[in-house]
């Protein structure tokens, strides 16, 4: 039997056993995948001993995404620009790496919140890692604005600038601070990739950003009506979603990747949606 797994610190809250134990059974592949915590200093030996007892391929969690590009000895392209990886695939001495979690956070607005991207204004709430995975692919749905906001302007100018030289978003991506929201106006999308929901810290957004038809999506998921959706709904969002669907969409496009069939996803999302209340 096909071996895979997760890989974090710490590892077990994670759902993705149970998400690809559904897969699989769904489509009839024969695997077995687990949760593996490694020590904080020992990511890559922890890979290693999983290659050396016949791994296949693994998904990699918080904190390792940046050492999962250094290991691999083929990053993608999507990957190389996140600067992380999420999922390695193993054959032989080569490793794969890959970034799935933009695709699925697409994937989850687009296809099962039927929110249209192309043509729409979307803010991106922080400039850390899990924004930076998402920038790629959401540019690539065609939005006409892509503005980053950061507690430090700085930092968020930063990576807007890092991806003009890579001659993405010229035109329809900016980064700024939370000050500069005040005179923008309401977005289409607003997305919350900061720790902010983690942490039950408000984030300080100005009057006017969440309109009647906002969809407010918070990369957390599985904790009910997260602080920032809180704060959506009470400033007037129209839809509140959380990141449970871009967890099941990026784990079913790795599953994809591994086992070349891609599995239906709106049960597994049914199956583990905690309400937002």
């Amino acid at each position: 039997m096909d071996r895979y797994a997760v890989i974090g610190h710490p590892i077990g809250h994670s759902k993705s056993p149970l998400i690809h134990a559904l897969f699989a059974a769904a489509t009839g592949q024969a695997l077995e995948y687990t949760a593996i915590e490694a020590p904080l200093d020992g990511f890559a030996a922890t890979v290693d001993t999983f290659r050396a007892a016949g791994g296949r391929g693994v998904n990699v969690t918080v904190p390792f995404k940046l050492e999962a590009c250094a290991y691999a000895t083929e990053v993608s392209e999507r990957a190389r620009i996140a600067g992380a990886a999420n999922a390695l695939a193993f054959d032989g001495t080569h490793c794969r790496a890959d970034n799935f979690d933009g695709v699925g956070l697409v994937r989850d607005i687009v296809t099962n919140l039927r929110h249209p991207i192309a043509g729409k204004r979307v803010l991106m709430l922080g400039a850390g890692g899990a924004a930076r995975g998402a920038l790629q692919p959401l540019l690539a749905a065609g939005p006409t604005e892509l503005f980053i906001a950061n507690r430090s302007a700085a930092k968020a100018a930063e990576l807007a600038n890092a991806f003009h030289a890579l001659g993405l978003g010229a035109g329809v991506l900016a980064g700024g601070g939370w000050d500069d929201l005040a005179a923008r106006g309401a977005y289409d999308i607003v997305i919350n990739a900061t720790s902010a929901s983690l942490t039950a810290e408000p984030l300080p957004l100005p009057p006017g950003v969440f309109g009647h038809d906002t969809l407010a999506y918070d990369m957390v998921y599985g904790k009910g009506l997260t602080p920032f959706l809180r704060q959506a709904r009470d400033a007037g969002a129209g839809r509140l979603a959380d990141g449970l669907g871009m967890l099941v969409e990026q784990a079913a496009e790795t599953f994809a990747w591994w086992r070349g069939v891609r599995p239906t996803t709106l049960p597994v999302i049914e199956r583990l949606r905690v309400p937002l209340a």
